[in-house]
């Protein structure tokens, strides 16, 4: 780690691996996952937002239940375009992820907690854990060598870990 490195530089850029076969599974993760994301879920939400902002879900546990439907949409929207976006550019990798995570782990649990595991087609509880399980193998790894958070973050040191 260079000397002018700081922790928060570290955290938000740290990039993970860089052995080249784990940085493309990587890549390939990052860019399908946030594709998919973005194009089948944020950006429908972001065309439709007249219509969802009245009837959507407002998380029950604080202190998000003191957000207005409004407001819990536009919680939604920045993680499943903003981060989706990050995550394909490979651009603040780990707070991305977490933050795809969370919202994941909300529709999951607590919107669709009375889905059933599995149906079809692949719906509510199944489907947000199909996005929660890319969401987090990021969030613990990083975005690998082909990503941007690469290009900010050059660490000189070799890691032991």
């Amino acid at each position: 780690m260079k000397s002018t490195d700081s922790p928060l530089q570290r955290f938000l850029f740290d990039c993970g691996t860089r052995e080249a076969e784990a940085s493309t599974a990587l890549a390939l993760l990052r860019v399908a996952s946030g594709l998919m994301m973005l194009l089948g879920h944020g950006l429908p939400k972001l065309h439709n937002f007249a219509q969802l902002k009245g009837g959507w879900h407002v998380p029950d546990f604080f202190p998000f239940y003191f957000m207005s439907p409004q407001l819990s949409l536009v919680a939604t929207l920045c993680a499943e375009v903003l981060a989706a976006g990050l995550l394909l550019l490979g651009l603040l990798t780990r707070p991305a992820a977490f933050l795809l995570s969370f919202t994941m782990v909300v529709a999951a649990f607590e919107v669709n907690a009375a889905s059933a595991w599995f149906a079809l087609p692949a719906t509510g509880k199944e489907l947000a854990v199909l996005y929660l399980i890319p969401g987090m193998v990021l969030l613990l790894s990083g975005a690998g060598a082909w990503s941007l958070d690469a290009l900010i973050y050059r660490e000189t040191k070799r890691r032991r870990w």
